[in-house]
């Protein structure tokens, strides 16, 4: 995988997300740890202890200085995804992180070189730019407004809106189809 301009190609182990995960998942895992859950806004990265549990499950250290880190990654990448901020905002989370080359099984293969606390959030930051630049626009908030989740449209025509058609989709269509048929609508 490579990124355009010359950068160095991004590999999911640069990540740091779950073994065996992509920096896709990685990147959308952390997006979606702000869900709505029965109406009431949930933050799975709420509490040290909570957030540091979550991190661990995704190939990170679980410390409380990288819990810091990819919380505050995690909230400025929402905010950029949805339009809020500017991309530029990124920058401090990529300070002093290094893309290394080496020879593996006869190919090139880039490691991510960064503090141990920064290496989860260099990893999102950098699936975000790779998803940005390989599929632009694909990238993108639930259509449903009370919705706090993202998606990745992997459809052709790049027309996917919910994070979840059956939970976000039918609910929506069913709610315009009963407005519409209301009398006096």
């Amino acid at each position: 995988m490579t990124t355009s301009g010359g950068a160095a190609p991004m590999t999911a182990a640069m990540t740091g997300g779950a073994p065996g995960g992509s920096a896709e998942d990685f990147l959308l895992a952390l997006l979606n740890t702000t869900p709505v859950v029965d109406g009431v806004p949930t933050d799975e990265l709420a509490g040290p202890a909570r957030g540091r549990s979550w991190l661990a499950g995704q190939g990170g250290d679980g410390t409380e200085a990288e819990w810091r880190q990819v919380r505050a990654a995690r909230d400025v990448l929402q905010a950029v995804v949805r339009g809020d901020r500017p991309a530029d905002d990124l920058a401090p989370f990529l300070a002093g992180a290094v893309s290394v080359p080496g020879l593996e099984g006869g190919r090139v293969s880039w490691t991510l070189q960064a503090a141990p606390d920064r290496r989860l959030a260099v990893g999102a930051v950098l699936a975000w730019d790779q998803l940005a630049r390989r599929r632009p626009g694909r990238l993108r908030p639930c259509a449903n407004d009370s919705c706090h989740l993202f998606l990745i449209d992997r459809t052709k025509g790049n027309t996917a809106r919910w994070c979840s058609m059956a939970a976000c989709g039918n609910r929506l269509k069913a709610r315009r189809h009963y407005q519409r048929s209301r009398p006096g609508a």
